[in-house]
């Protein structure tokens, strides 16, 4: 692996786990934290102000990082799977993850956006902000097993003759 591919690769990895931190904490923090506080503490035209302003705010948060999301995520599935081809656990897992991932993205992109047809959601947005922390908790969960698990592709014969005469592949 070159220097510049090394440093592709961390930046990538950087970028899809900070992303991960920044979104899924600020949605624990509104589910468990904020939206509990603000509804036990202020007037309903308080609460509907600062909710107007936090998802103003929020929603620049969320559309770049579901961006930076499919981006980081695709470049590191390229660069994964040749390493785990014939492993169909990984791929059953990985394609679950993906899954999981689209269904939060649109979670996330319902409960910040303004489409008519996603009012309902937004009218219970602690119940779908729960949803999403789910999917989200499942995703890490999947993501932590993939990476700790350890895989060694199938030998086949050509192969287990190159290695026993002493070449690496």
């Amino acid at each position: 692996m070159t220097t510049a591919q090394l440093i592709l690769d961390t930046a990538s990895r950087v970028i899809h786990v900070g992303t991960a931190i920044t979104l899924v904490g600020g949605s624990v923090f509104m589910a468990f934290a904020l939206m509990p506080a603000a509804a036990a503490k202020l007037s309903d035209e308080e609460h509907d102000r600062l909710r107007e302003g936090v998802l103003g705010r929020w929603k620049k948060f969320v559309g770049p990082g579901i961006g930076l999301f499919l981006i980081s995520g695709f470049y590191n599935f390229a660069r994964m799977v040749p390493l785990h081809k014939g492993d169909s656990l990984y791929h059953a897992l990985l394609g679950t993850k993906i899954l999981l991932a689209f269904a939060v993205f649109f979670i996330a992109s319902a409960l910040v956006g303004k489409s008519k047809g996603l009012e309902g959601m937004r009218q219970n947005r602690a119940k779908w902000l729960k949803v999403l922390i789910i999917l989200a908790a499942t995703i890490v969960c999947i993501s932590g097993f993939v990476k700790v698990r350890k895989y060694t592709p199938p030998t086949t014969p050509a192969t287990a003759a190159v290695e026993s005469a002493g070449v690496r592949l």
